[in-house]
């Protein structure tokens, strides 16, 4: 299986939070299954850390992220296509979470969230908890 993780999903599984539940950690974990993380949720920590919306070392994360055998996902061209098709919903306008539902439908990923959104959008999902 080849995974996504939501930026919640993966700060969780950093930080051995709880509400990763164990499907979901299973499946992140197992060494059968490629996992990404992409480059826009290390904007978007980037961006709420210097906000103050979140207490986060962007460099720290990076270098988790090689220790645990994930992959960075870049953004790519045919991601920002795919955004650009993506329905629009009054009620879910989160431009980090568009990047990563555009990505997780360009790449064929599964996307772990628990972002009660994502599954307008008709990806595959498994949820965190």
């Amino acid at each position: 299986m080849r995974l996504l993780l939501d930026t919640h999903a993966m700060l969780w599984l950093m930080s051995d939070d709880a509400r990763l539940g164990p499907a979901a950690a299973n499946l992140i974990t197992d060494p059968e299954n490629d996992v990404f993380v992409s480059i826009a949720s290390l904007w978007e920590i980037t961006i709420k850390s210097r906000i103050g919306k979140l207490r986060a070392d962007v460099a720290a994360i990076t270098d988790a992220i090689a220790s645990a055998g994930l992959t960075l996902l870049d953004m790519k061209p045919s991601h920002l296509t795919t955004l650009h098709r993506l329905p629009i919903f009054a009620d879910h306008r989160d431009p980090f979470d568009h990047l990563l539902i555009a990505q997780s439908l360009s790449e064929r990923l599964t996307f772990v969230s628990n972002d009660r959104h994502a599954p307008r959008y008709g990806i595959d999902l498994v949820r965190c908890s």
